[in-house]
């Protein structure tokens, strides 16, 4: 009888208690810059990107039975906080839905990388500026649809507008800053693509969201229950959004030039031109490894608004139904 008591005993010593674990509750603070830049780390990882399909399916699975409070036996904080970053990495915040993996967040470091270093490579020539800028407003298109607020469908007929107009403002501003440029100084053309990058992310994203900015952005209490839906919202979440992308962009865009433009100059730089876009390419990965969360933690994902600061309908809709108790309303502002 004492040994099977002393067993038990150690058994329940070794067991970690998650009785009280909320698998949605941040690991950081995410009211501060430096807590949210340290999620971002964690859930744009690069490597979950090879992760395989049954391992999402677990980390889903284990997320949802967390939530249910029926976590298998056994099952220690590590795993759950493993396949939360999973879950997170993959996962839509809205809808729960599997990401496809090139719009995914994490995806940003790999894809953002190839492109990027072609488009700062290969911008002498016409058909290059206009090859690449296609290519990167292909890859921005799907990767906005991704990380959209799921509450607001989007048509493909509002999508394929999106996505042409976005191409074709990036094109012509390249193309025109190029024609511009030509008896400037070789930087200045070095950083035409940062330019049309920087226009299109304007176009892009609004058209991308444009059912948000006409019907409005889902807007909740601090206890999840709707309390309707507010284009102010929409568009405040819109703009931190192509802030966060313009910023994600800007460094390698503007300080890469500088860097390449002398090292190039280098007579040892001038015999392995062959080198030039791998090296690129690899110094963009190295500004984005970083870049990639210290954009997206520049505002909160959960982003809070003053209920004074809606539409007057909408105000005194909850003002009449809620009374002075809802002094803030919360939305989801996408990625």
């Amino acid at each position: 009888m004492n040994i099977f008591y002393s067993t038990q005993l150690c058994v329940s010593k070794m067991e970690p208690d998650l009785s009280g674990f909320n698998i949605d509750a941040p690991r950081w603070d995410q009211f501060t810059f430096l807590g949210r830049v340290k999620h971002f780390f964690n859930i744009t990882d690069p490597r979950t990107v090879l992760v395989p399909e049954r391992e999402l399916d677990w980390a889903k699975m284990m997320v949802e039975k967390s939530r249910m409070g029926a976590v298998p036996p056994g099952t220690q904080v590590e795993q759950l906080l493993y396949a939360k970053k999973l879950y997170d990495s993959a996962f839509h915040p809205d809808t729960g839905e599997k990401m496809n993996v090139i719009g995914r967040m994490s995806f940003q470091v790999p894809g953002g990388m190839i492109i990027t270093g072609f488009m700062l490579q290969f911008y002498r020539t016409m058909p290059a500026i206009i090859f690449w800028q296609w290519v990167n407003q292909s890859f921005n298109a799907l990767v906005n649809y991704t990380n959209r607020n799921a509450a607001s469908p989007t048509s493909g007929r509002q999508m394929a507008l999106a996505y042409v107009t976005a191409t074709t403002t990036a094109v012509t501003t390249a193309v025109s800053m190029n024609m511009l440029t030509k008896k400037a100084p070789p930087l200045v053309a070095r950083w035409v693509p940062f330019a049309a990058v920087a226009a299109a992310n304007c176009v892009n994203i609004p058209m991308m969201r444009q059912q948000e900015l006409i019907h409005g952005i889902s807007v909740k209490d601090k206890n999840h229950n709707e309390m309707g839906h507010s284009r102010r919202a929409a568009a405040i979440g819109i703009t931190q959004v192509v802030i966060s992308r313009i910023t994600m962009a800007a460094p390698g865009m503007i300080v890469l030039p500088i860097v390449m433009e002398r090292l190039e100059k280098l007579r040892f730089m001038q015999k392995v031109k062959v080198l030039h876009a791998p090296l690129q390419v690899m110094l963009c990965g190295c500004f984005l490894i970083f870049m990639v969360p210290v954009a997206c933690g520049l505002f909160p994902q959960i982003c809070e608004l003053p209920v004074s600061y809606l539409e007057q309908e909408l105000q005194d809709t909850i003002k009449a139904k809620y009374g002075e108790h809802v002094p803030s309303v919360y939305f989801n502002k996408g990625l």
